[in-house]
Order: structure tokens, then C-alpha cells, then sequence
């Protein structure tokens, strides 16, 4: 347990922190979903539509340290190569 207050206080923004990244991760993790389920449905324009969608997204999270640069690069690198595939 925290001993200091400015430990307690550190404890409070983590905790406020770890939230905001849940709700990001799960906010790009949807995306990536329906990009994934848009893709194995083997509809090109819905697949496009839905990678596009997800890749600003997460970006983003890339910006705010919710995943590491690369580990986006490779996500997008892949979903757009399967839907490359589609056509």
C-alpha cells in the first residue's frame, strides 16, 4: 500500500489511466472485430470500408500509448493484405 500522498495520488491517476486505456483498447478491439468478421463474410467493399475505419482508430491509440507503433503497423499490414485477397 502506498505510503507517501504523493504515492496515493500516483495509485488514483493509474487507476483513472488504466480505465481510460480499457475503454480505448476495447473501442479498437471492436473495430478490428468488424473489420475481421467484414472480411471472412467475403464482401470486398464492407471489408475496405470496415479496415478503414480501424485504422485511424488504432493509430490513435498508438498516439496515446495504448499499443506499440509496430504492433499497429502489423495489425493494418494484415488486414489490408486480406482484403487485397477479397478481389
Amino acid at each position: 500500500m502506498a505510503n507517501t500522498s504523493s504515492a496515493k495520488k500516483a495509485v488514483r491517476k493509474m487507476a483513472r489511466k488504466t480505465e481510460v486505456n480499457r475503454a480505448r483498447r476495447s473501442f479498437v478491439r471492436g473495430l478490428l472485430r468488424k473489420a475481421e468478421d467484414a472480411i471472412t463474410s467475403g464482401d470486398k467493399a464492407a471489408a475496405a470500408a470496415a479496415v478503414n475505419a480501424a485504422e485511424p482508430a488504432l493509430m490513435r491509440a498508438v498516439g496515446k500509448g495504448v499499443y506499440h507503433k509496430n504492433t499497429a503497423a502489423r495489425k493494418i499490414s494484415r488486414l489490408n493484405k486480406r482484403v487485397k485477397a477479397l478481389g
